[in-house]
């Protein structure tokens, strides 16, 4: 699979204010952009998964934590393709 790296640049203060090393950081911020372009059905949840560095299964289980239903956009689909 061919990967491509975007890279940002955080101020040493937000690190220090997340109490974050710059991995754990990184991790979480992956995670977080992973569930909130799946909310807003930008990405499948496969193709979320793999951005966030998990399996299918687990990304549909953290989405608890993130207060997102982990079928958002499939009932999404469904009420577009019944309207």
């Amino acid at each position: 699979m061919s990967t491509r790296q975007v890279v940002i640049e955080v101020p040493e203060k937000v690190l220090l204010a997340a109490s974050s090393d710059e991995a754990d950081f990184a991790r979480i911020l992956r995670t977080s952009a992973a569930v909130k372009m799946y909310e807003m059905g930008r990405l499948s949840s496969g193709r979320a998964a793999e951005l966030a560095g998990m399996s299918r299964v687990e990304f549909l289980l953290a989405l608890k934590q993130y207060r997102v239903f982990p079928l958002e956009a499939e009932l999404r689909d469904l009420k577009l393709q019944h309207a």
